[in-house]
């Protein structure tokens, strides 16, 4: 008998190749930038509304400055996202490159603000310390994202990818603060609770892309996937030690208890 493998059995073995391109993909990139935008604006927008209503203390210079990082980086996507549908990839390799260097202070800058804004807090109705784990997690998921797809620059479906999620997942700042006391209200307090009213607006949007590469490609890219799995990770981690009381103890003491 013949160990040999007949051509059409070999070929229909083998995953269809991941497709770099697709008509598609211009709207769909641009489409979830704008998406982001939203999030973020609306949702820190009321919250800004909200702190000078209620007469509060001014923000510290920290918060200005990280609010001034993380809308610079939006800006940088946004402009990269319109360099691509230009077909200007030349400009938008250089301005990458320059762009990295933003975001390596980025989730310095993230989770010192929340340590610092945390003790300003101290003693006061809206003091929550052990919400350092969310910040702490946001800020290592997006990092990790991030260097992993300036790496992978060389390879654009990866790159594209890998750089949407960690920004997607940066989002879910913003889209939280949509629902988050409201849907706390509905479903009371709790592990699931807490993380779908953080986490539901970024993730649908996750989600979102991962549907749209299963209808014009017909599977998702390890990229996506190893980014989904990373971003998961780190949203259970973050809400676990939320209501951890080991890390309730060490996250008071971080913020001057």
């Amino acid at each position: 008998m013949s160990d040999a493998i007949p051509a059409g059995l070999a070929s229909g073995r083998q995953k269809k190749p991941f497709a770099p391109n697709h008509p598609w993909d211009r709207n769909l990139f641009l489409a979830l930038v704008l998406l982001m935008w939203l999030g973020i604006l609306v949702g820190f927008g009321w919250d800004v509304i909200v702190h000078f209503r209620a007469q509060r203390p001014a923000y510290p210079l920290i918060v200005h400055v990280h609010a001034l990082a993380f809308v610079a980086w939006l800006v940088l996507l946004t402009t990269q996202v319109l360099l691509v549908r230009a077909r200007r990839v030349d400009v938008h390799r250089k301005v990458g490159s320059i762009g990295i260097w933003l975001a390596a202070i980025m989730p310095i800058l993230g989770i010192a603000t929340q340590w610092v804004s945390e003790r300003l807090k101290h003693g006061t109705p809206v003091s929550d310390a052990p919400f350092m784990s969310i910040s702490i997690t946001l800020m290592l998921g997006f990092a990790v994202l991030v260097a992993a797809g300036f790496r992978m620059r060389s390879q654009p479906p990866a790159h594209k990818r890998l750089m949407l999620l960690s920004t997607l997942y940066l989002s879910s700042a913003g889209f939280a603060r949509w629902w988050f006391f409201a849907l706390g209200n509905v479903f009371g307090p709790g592990f699931w609770s807490f993380f779908v009213a953080l986490y539901v607006g970024a993730d649908l949007l996750i989600a979102g892309l991962g549907a749209y590469d299963l209808v014009t490609r017909g599977r998702l890219h390890p990229a996506y996937v190893a980014g989904c799995l990373w971003i998961l990770a780190n949203e259970f981690t973050g809400a676990w030690l939320y209501f951890d009381p080991r890390w309730q103890q060490i996250a008071a003491r971080l913020g001057g208890y």
